[in-house]
């Protein structure tokens, strides 16, 4: 049987989180030398390399990153451990280190999550964004409990995780309200020739939006093409041209950019997804996720 030294991995998470073998020395009461060495002895008995050096800096590799994730959470649970026995509160909280996907609606992502921070136990939410490739590689090595996208993993990804469908919209166009008079009197004709600000072509809606378009025999003029939704609806505010938006989310749209709905296809559709390395959520925080979201957000919508 394979025994992982504590010692070692105590050595890894403090020279982490100090910044640096001589920092983490001086915690230790160590010398340099001797850290280095066990930092060493770590990497030889897990057969992976923690660290890259940078300029003078170390950084964690891919390895490193999920070492010590859970070397975090052994030492986090020893002290609560020491805690728990001398009669102390703990403090814990549970923890919900969410990736969002970069062409994913922000206001969607936050009604998505919030039911998170409405449990009774309290979880503290990680968010990052990033394009979907990304995000999967951080999921497959832990360092993500989820994924939020709205496109599913397809089955030639590399990376071996879970598509949990959450729900889905109908696409609405939306614009400054001079401009939304103007093209509401005669929709979808009204878009041909009109600035259009469109999703980026690697997004999911692009595809279906061109297809529509095409099906439509309407030819808008594009303005702008955007990988970030809020900076798309940032230059529609501005009246650089209408924009396509999740109809679940028109009226925060409207309030939020000062905008109007043009008219709604429900041709078009957007889809959202929890993506997971487990078949089976377990997370109560992403269950709640999944819940709220087709019990609240997306019932209008089915």
């Amino acid at each position: 049987m394979e025994w992982l030294n504590y010692h070692h991995l105590l050595y890894f998470w403090t020279v982490v989180r100090e910044g640096g073998v001589s920092a983490a020395s001086k915690r230790l009461r160590l010398a340099q030398p001797t850290v280095s060495e066990q930092l060493k002895a770590l990497e030889e008995a897990l057969g992976e390399k923690l660290f890259d050096r940078v300029g003078r800096r170390l950084e964690l590799t891919e390895a490193g990153r999920v070492v010590y994730r859970y070397a975090d959470e052994i030492f986090t649970l020893g002290r609560e451990l020491q805690d728990t026995l001398k009669g102390r509160p703990t403090g814990r909280v549970r923890q919900l280190v969410v990736g969002i996907t970069d062409a994913m609606p922000k206001r969607i992502a936050y009604r998505l999550l919030e039911p998170v921070l409405r449990l009774p136990e309290p979880v503290r939410l990680v968010c990052g964004e990033d394009k979907p490739e990304r995000l999967l590689a951080e999921l497959s090595l832990h360092g993500l409990d989820l994924v939020l996208s709205d496109a599913p993993v397809g089955a030639g990804s590399p990376v071996r995780a879970y598509n949990h469908p959450l729900g889905e919209s109908t696409v609405s166009f939306f614009a400054t309200p001079r401009r939304a008079a103007a093209l509401r009197k005669d929709f979808p004709h009204s878009l041909d020739g009109t600035p259009l600000l469109v999703p980026a072509e690697a997004t999911a809606l692009r595809r279906p939006l061109d297809r529509w378009l095409d099906e439509q025999g309407l030819r808008p003029v594009i303005a702008g093409e955007f990988q970030d939704s809020a900076l798309m609806k940032a230059f529609g505010q501005a009246g650089a041209g209408a924009f396509p938006g999740p109809t679940v989310i028109a009226e925060e749209i409207c309030a939020h950019y000062g905008v109007e709905t043009v008219g709604t296809v429900d041709a078009l559709r957007e889809r959202f997804y929890a993506i997971t390395i487990e078949r089976r959520i377990t997370h109560p925080a992403v269950v709640a996720i999944t819940r709220a979201a087709r019990a609240e957000l997306f019932t209008s919508t089915k």
